[in-house]
Formats: structure tokens, sequence, C-alpha cells
């Protein structure tokens, strides 16, 4: 995980057309700890909220092949139950809840050691990759955590 560059998921450990599970390390020092609270850092809710976005948008590349680009247009009924602290393991889940008409919905948790830290429903507006730079750079991070395309070279299976 890193936090300022908004790289949240280390790496994928399972997915299928239906779901992803991933996982992210908080690294044990990162600048946002600095304001985010000095003496008592915290991942701020707003990040948790993105790595569970980050790990639905990498299962809807997997669906669409890398197609199409999922961009966030709705976070719904983010729940938060417990506060995330530097070194913390985070085993991120993604089920997908409808994908068409250029939307997907996913419903995303974070659980630290089995236990549900946060959660959300999601919604993307799903487009085709507006430059081709940014699709190089999606394909080059799925392969660096782990995601192959829909027939091969990442984890599979539940």
């Amino acid at each position: 995980m890193r936090l300022e560059y908004f790289q949240m998921i280390d790496r994928v450990t399972a997915v299928d057309p239906e779901g992803i599970a991933a996982e992210a390390i908080v690294p044990a020092a990162s600048p946002v700890f600095e304001g985010h609270f000095p003496g008592h850092p915290l991942v701020p809710g707003v990040l948790l909220v993105e790595t569970m976005a980050q790990a639905s948008g990498y299962l809807l590349l997997h669906r669409s092949g890398f197609a199409r680009m999922p961009f966030l247009s709705t976070v719904k009924e983010a729940k938060f139950r417990s506060f995330v602290t530097p070194e913390t393991r985070l085993e991120v889940t993604a089920k997908l809840e409808h994908d068409g008409s250029g939307y997907a919905v996913t419903r995303a948790a974070i659980a630290v050691a089995g236990k549900r830290i946060c959660d959300a429903e999601l919604v993307f507006r799903t487009l085709p990759f507006p430059a081709p730079e940014l699709e190089a750079a999606m394909r080059a991070q799925a392969e660096r955590i782990g995601l192959g395309g829909p027939t091969g070279g990442g984890p599979h299976g539940p």
C-alpha cells in the first residue's frame, strides 16, 4: 500500500467474474499520518473507501478484459466499524451486484483478521479508456498486483 500515490492494493489473492479478494498492508510510516493524526496515526476513512473502490475496479477491469475503465461515481451506505492503524494487514473483498448499461455496482468490504472494519455499496461508470497511457498504466499496475486478464495470468477461484 502506497497511500500517497493512491496505490492501495498490494496483491490480488483470488478473482473470478463475480468477485475479488485482495490484500493491502498499511505502511508503518506515510506523510498521510503526519496530519491524521499526530501521535495517533489512523488511515483516513476516505482512503479505506478508495481501497474498496480499487478492489472493485480491478474486478470490473478483469471482467471486461481491460476493455472499459471503471470510474467511481457513487458511494452508498458506507459504514466504518473500527480504526485502522499502521502495519495492519487488510483483507479486501468486492462482489458484483450489477453490470450493464454503462454502470456497475459492487458490494465491497475490508476486514482485519476476519473482523469486518468497513463496507459500502459502490457504483461505477464504465467507459472506454480515455487515453492509451491510462490503459497501459492500469494493465501494468494490475500485473504488478497479480491480476491477469479474464483468461489467465493471475490468481483465480474463491
